[in-house]
């Protein structure tokens, strides 16, 4: 869009304001309908505009950038593709049914208290594989926690084990370290069976997903083919059995 003439509503060429300094120019600049200063100003508004809402969401969530976009389908029917999501850093508005030592929700303590977010038990998180400052964040959901040194087989659902039958089978068990165990809900198995990261240690989580708004995320995933990151991580698999079906053990 090329910004209109330079002459003001009365066809009177406005070049300047009457007077010299600063706030001469200041009051010259939010008053005159000199065509290419209305221009830059509508986009200087809209620009803070932008800025002022980032800034509330920031407020708000306490992550920056507080919003991510979903790359795949890993998360589905819970989260699509191009969906814009909301998060927020997990120690703020900590749940009571939250695991000991953080502000997040597991899928099997969500199914025992009703806890739900994104329509099933647990907090979704967003969380950097192996704590790399350089791959891709995952948003998948936490299943449960399991302490060092952990052999938390007997504490899985069997159908996300891979056909693992024992712990010896199965990667990161005995655990290598506390953390959260995770999957996405669309996927066949936990993230640390198939090697995505180990045990998700806490200080790995960048927040819990909150809120999504439908194909809004379309636009950053646009930027992304061009070289900047995206958010989420898909991990291809089968659609899985309703895991809401299962009753984790105590």
């Amino acid at each position: 869009m090329s910004p209109p003439d330079e002459s003001s509503s009365d066809d009177v060429r406005d070049t300047g304001p009457d007077g010299s300094g600063l706030v001469s120019w200041l009051r010259w600049f939010r008053h005159t309908d000199n065509g290419t200063v209305v221009f830059v100003r509508e986009m200087l508004e809209s620009a803070a505009v932008v800025v002022a809402i980032g800034l509330v969401l920031f407020a708000v969530s306490g992550v920056w950038p507080p919003m991510v976009a979903v790359e795949s389908g890993s998360m589905e029917p819970q989260m699509e593709r191009g969906d814009l999501i909301f998060i927020m850093d997990e120690s703020r508005f900590v749940p009571s049914a939250a695991q000991d030592g953080t502000g997040i929700v597991t899928y099997q303590q969500g199914a025992k208290t009703g806890y739900k977010s994104f329509n099933q038990p647990g907090d979704v998180i967003i969380y950097r594989p192996d704590g790399s400052t350089y791959e891709t964040p995952i948003i998948h959901r936490a299943r449960f926690w399991v302490d060092e040194g952990e052999n938390w087989y007997g504490k899985a659902n069997p159908a996300y084990l891979g056909g693992a039958d024992n712990c010896d089978e199965l990667p990161n068990c005995p655990a290598p370290h506390a953390g959260f165990i995770t999957k996405g809900d669309n996927n066949g198995a936990y993230d640390q069976v198939v090697r995505i990261s180990e045990p998700v240690k806490p200080e790995w989580i960048r927040g819990t997903a909150e809120v999504k708004i439908p194909w809004l995320g379309h636009v950053r995933l646009f930027f992304s083919q061009a070289g900047t990151p995206v958010d989420v991580q898909y991990q291809p698999s089968q659609l899985p059995t309703n895991e809401t079906q299962y009753a984790p053990p105590a």
